[in-house]
């Protein structure tokens, strides 16, 4: 019962939490400011995918401890030296995205099986999964960038963490622009594992979660002998 009062809200929270901190990495500059409170929200989120997914897992809790203590350094290190270092921010994103993801999918199986119903906390959980997914390949391709600056897009030495976003979920949704195209062999696996993954996840998992809103799974009743 406590995962499911959590999770009436929790859903929604983490998916709301989700798209502010992608809108803020598209849409501002990477300044100090701006760095602390992508790290605020992601260090939210984590926590939030935590509580709303009930996960008991100790590597679950340690991942959000971790983050929290990652968040207040982050603010120690602002306060005090006005700049948030970007290993800092990459440690907090490097938890999200690979905690997150599962510890929602977790959830949601454990919620479905219990309440037999899908509804649209569900349908908000579904979502921040695919959202996170698209973060998550962005966090590999900025980790590509940090090894080599020339392997992740061709005739573009230095991507910005916009660029590795914005050019996650244009291949997740294989919409395919071409402003920004994989230069190395590992991004284009990468990038064609990303497309795979978009395109399957939207018509199995949200087609089927979609198409079943509302329903209540009939109980089974035994056969008479």
């Amino acid at each position: 019962m406590r995962a499911q009062r959590s999770g009436t809200v929790g859903y929604g929270l983490v998916l709301g939490l989700v798209g502010a901190s992608i809108t803020i990495q598209l849409l501002t500059t990477g300044s100090s400011g701006i760095r602390f409170l992508t790290v605020a929200l992601q260090g939210a989120t984590l926590v939030a995918v935590v509580w709303t997914s009930g996960g008991r897992r100790p590597i679950v809790r340690l991942a959000a401890g971790a983050g929290v203590l990652a968040v207040s350094a982050a603010a120690v290190l602002w306060l005090l030296h006005g700049s948030v270092p970007p290993a800092t921010a990459g440690i907090v994103n490097g938890l999200l995205v690979g905690v997150a993801p599962a510890a929602l999918a977790s959830g949601l199986i454990r919620e479905l099986r219990a309440d037999g119903s899908v509804t649209l906390r569900t349908v908000a959980g579904v979502l921040a999964i695919y959202l996170l997914v698209g973060m998550l390949f962005s966090f590999l391709y900025s980790v590509i960038g940090a090894f080599d600056a020339d392997a992740v897009f061709a005739g573009q030495a230095h991507a910005t963490a916009a660029d590795d976003l914005y050019f996650s979920f244009v291949t997740l949704a294989t919409v395919g622009y071409g402003d920004l195209v994989p230069a190395a062999d590992l991004t284009r696996t990468f990038a064609v594992a990303e497309m795979l993954f978009g395109q399957i996840y939207l018509v199995t998992v949200v087609a089927l979660i979609v198409s079943n809103l509302g329903r209540r799974r009939e109980p089974v009743t035994p056969p008479l002998r």
